[in-house]
């Protein structure tokens, strides 16, 4: 295929992608709107309130970065893993392995749908959190590269995932029991430094941590943990699983009947 047809094959899938999440968008994007306005409800008015500042900010403040990126983790990582297995599912993926649409196309495609909703879901609840608690990016460039790099980089987790399924109940098990302990032990409440110094250590392993702490720096100008650092690590994480995913469906492993 010349770059043409290759761009073509590329537009198709995420025309493709962005019709299936918009269709049902009342599942897709109206409920991380509702969930980011209870947590605010919970946290802010409820719980924030009885918390001292931290870094100089009060606590809804501080919390509002982690909200966001958690909430484009779970949809980016969501949207592509049920999109990939569905199409896995139903035998159509086998169509995309005998075309002549090369491998990485097949990936950004997909990752690019998944991507996308990301990004409208980051948009939608900062709008939400401007409600509540007034912000300003004190880094927009940090701030958009963290959010962009992670939304690619759990669409290709994602992507991983639905490619060795097996039936529905395995594209739960990543998101119940590694992605929501990571989230939640990934500094989306708290800052480490609020931790005993043991579990501070044991918290640097946590990859999500450097995410939700460089997101927050673009918003607030704190972090627990060195930017360039994390903005490094999200780009080794994302050469590897691109590299994982495009030897996978290159030889068709767990694809192929």
């Amino acid at each position: 295929m010349n770059a043409h047809e290759q761009f073509i094959a590329f537009m198709t899938i995420l025309r493709k992608e962005v019709a299936r999440f918009m269709r049902i968008w009342t599942q897709t994007l109206l409920p991380a709107v509702i969930s980011i306005t209870l947590y605010f409800i919970i946290f802010g008015a409820f719980i924030g309130s009885q918390i001292k500042p931290i870094k100089g900010f009060t606590y809804m403040q501080f919390v509002v970065p982690g909200f966001i990126m958690m909430a484009v983790i779970q949809n980016t990582y969501g949207n592509v893993v049920s999109s990939f297995f569905g199409t896995k599912f139903q035998k159509s993926v086998e169509e995309l392995l005998v075309s002549p649409t090369p491998s990485y196309i097949i990936i950004l495609g997909y990752c690019s749908g998944g991507m996308l909703r990301g990004l409208i879901i980051a948009f939608l609840v900062t709008a939400t959190s401007l409600i509540f608690e007034p912000l300003a990016i004190v880094h927009p460039i940090t701030t958009v590269a963290f959010v962009i790099l992670t939304a690619f980089l759990f669409s290709l987790i994602g992507l991983t995932n639905a490619i060795f399924a097996q039936k529905f109940d395995d594209i739960n098990i990543i998101p119940t029991f590694v992605l929501t302990p990571l989230i939640y032990l990934g500094g989306v409440f708290y800052s480490i430094e609020l931790l005993p110094s043991f579990w501070q250590k044991v918290s640097l392993f946590n990859p999500v941590l450097y995410m939700v702490n460089g997101f927050r720096y673009g918003f607030l100008g704190v972090s627990d943990i060195g930017v360039w650092f994390g903005l490094t690590m999200l780009v080794v994480f994302i050469f590897i699983f691109f590299i994982v995913n495009l030897i996978f469906i290159s030889r068709g492993i767990g694809l192929k009947s």
